[in-house]
């Protein structure tokens, strides 16, 4: 069977590393966004979008179905949004219409990246955002929808200054730092690894599953996935 994934945020820091793993699994990788992303490969179709309000219309062309994987990188900040609502807008609505729209098509596998820091109950828009956007995925009812909670990305973040410099104070550091800690920053490269791997695997147990349709939701946090993606020597 021909395999197939669809991916938005895919220029975004984890969503670019993402794709570029992801042609190693999938014979057809699907992308849409704003602009054309850095790596590009045969293997490759890339939809235009310049408004996500149009999500559905461009969704109806991109062929896809239930053999399909869907994974969405897509996320911002409130700077970079303008305000509360246009954030909010992103994080959680693009995220949320591009999952029904996936799941109405019969696809059966999610991958959200998410934050570390999703709580409902926190004082902060950003991790309540987060935590709305897991719980509204969840009820949709995917057979397998996987969450992952990484903490600091390290990478190089466009337009994110303050996340820059904690980036720089943090290489310091890191070598001190065991990786057992909870908030230890993961290089965006890592997650996609886990991403990537984590896809890999779902496809493999899927191999061996029964066809009654069951849900799942399994959450990856940040210290798993430092685990998945060490380098052993």
């Amino acid at each position: 069977m021909q395999r197939k994934a669809i991916v938005i945020g895919a220029t975004g820091l984890v969503g670019q590393h993402l794709i570029k793993q992801l042609t190693e699994f999938y014979d057809t990788l699907i992308v849409i966004a704003r602009r054309p992303p850095r790596y590009i490969n045969a293997s490759m179709r890339f939809y235009q979008i310049n408004d996500f309000d149009n999500l559905a219309e461009v969704f109806t062309s991109v062929g896809a179905d239930r053999t399909a994987d869907a994974f969405s990188c897509l996320g911002t900040t409130k700077k970079q949004a303008g305000s509360d609502e246009a954030f909010r807008k992103v994080d959680h609505d693009y995220n949320v219409n591009f999952a029904k729209l996936c799941h109405d098509k019969g696809i059966e596998n999610f991958f959200l990246l998410s934050s570390t820091n999703a709580d409902s109950n926190s004082r902060f828009l950003y991790n309540r955002v987060k935590a709305e956007t897991e719980k509204s995925i969840m009820a949709l009812g995917f057979a397998q929808l996987v969450i992952f909670r990484p903490s600091l990305l390290l990478g190089k973040h466009k337009g994110r200054p303050f996340e820059s410099i904690s980036q720089k104070a943090f290489q310091l550091i890191l070598p001190l730092v065991s990786e057992s800690l909870p908030l230890h920053p993961i290089s965006a490269k890592r997650v996609a690894s886990a991403m990537a791997m984590t896809a890999h695997d779902v496809y493999e147990r899927s191999k061996f599953r029964a066809e009654v349709i069951t849900t799942n939701t399994d959450i990856i946090e940040n210290k798993q996935m430092l685990a998945m993606t060490r380098v052993k020597n």
